[in-house]
Parts: C-alpha cells; structure tokens; sequence
C-alpha cells in the first residue's frame, strides 16, 4: 500500500511542479483535481483538506485564469524565481544550477541505471522531476527510493517548498506546496527514511 500511495502522490505532484498547468501532461490531471473527490485516494496526510481547498480555489475564476502566467513566473521567469526548483540552488554553497550536487546525483543515476526523464537539458535534480522518478521507483524497482530520499529529496525539500508558498499568492500553488510538503512528510515515516543533514545555502 506504500509503494501505491508513493506511486499515486509522485506522479500528480510530480506533474503539477513540473510541466505547465496548461500542457497535454496536466490537462487532464487539472481536470480531475476540479471535479473528482481525489483526496479520498490519497494518503491519509495532516491538513489535507485544507491543501484540497486551497488546489481547488486556484483551478476556478478568476484565479484559473492566471494559473499559466503564475507557474511561467514561478518556474521559468524571466524575474528572479523565488523559489527555484532545483536541488543544487539549496545544497552548494554558490547557489548554481547544475551544482556539484547535481553532479552527484546524475553519477548516483547512471550507477543505478535509471534515467531521470527530464526534457531538453533540464538538471536532473528539478523537483517535479524527483518526485515523478520517485513514484516510478515504487511501481517498478524500489530498492533505491530510499537512497533517493535520504539523500537527493527530502534534504532541500523543505526549504524549497516552504519559499514556494511564500512566494506566490496564487492559492493552486500554495496548496500544492502545502500538499507536497504533508505528503513528503508521509513518505518519510512510512518508509522510515532519515534524510542526510546537509548545510543549505538559501
């Protein structure tokens, strides 16, 4: 039943944080989110009816309307983002994207042979895309998701998540970042995973 919750809350959120609001990959999924009771699937996390209200108020008028603009200003720019979604921003000391951390994580992935999915010549360590190989490694091979967590996710997670919800008043994106911090939460107990401390640089 973990490595289900795992598969279903890393796909979505995965998704949600990584390609657009209005791209093939999320139209469905937005879709769904506005008019199934979906978080009766999902894991049994604190306040998840809160993040619920907050995802469902962003998908209606007018803040649907803005839901495209606002993921553009929050994951590509061209302003400062204020929360960029990169591993390597959190864990090297110069704040860079494709960071000695990335660089760790990339040989980790070759030396597991799994390939991280990303498009183009995004870093692997985008945390959509983290999310989305996690739920990957529950359905298919999950002796490296711990590996993962400890070591690759759950150190930045937080930080990250905690500057996306204070960084935007779109409530869609506050509740998803509400939702992705609970649910990470949840997979840390369940799997019983400690993650590594790490100095973080923002």
């Amino acid at each position: 039943m973990t490595d289900a919750a795992i598969a279903l809350s890393g796909r979505t959120l995965g998704a949600l944080l990584y390609y657009p609001p209005l791209s093939p990959n999320n139209t469905g999924l937005l879709s769904a989110l506005t008019h199934t009771d979906w978080e009766r699937e999902w894991p049994a996390v604190p306040e998840l009816d809160v993040a619920a209200a907050l995802i469902r108020s962003g998908l209606t008028a007018p803040w649907h309307d803005t839901l495209e603009a606002t993921w553009q200003a929050l994951f590509i720019g061209p302003y400062a983002l204020p929360a960029p979604p990169w591993g390597s921003v959190y864990l090297d000391r110069e704040s860079v994207v494709f960071g000695e951390s990335t660089l760790a994580l990339r040989h980790w992935l070759r030396q597991e042979g799994i390939t991280a999915g990303q498009q183009g010549n995004d870093p692997e360590d985008h945390i959509g895309l983290l999310l989305m190989l996690a739920a990957w490694l529950a359905e298919n091979n999950d002796r490296p998701l711990n590996t993962l967590l400890e070591q690759h996710l759950l150190p930045w997670s937080g930080r990250y998540l905690d500057l996306l919800a204070q960084g935007t008043d779109h409530p869609f994106y506050q509740g998803v970042a509400q939702l992705t911090q609970a649910t990470l939460a949840y997979w840390q107990r369940e799997r019983r995973v400690t993650p590594s401390v790490r100095e973080l640089y923002r």
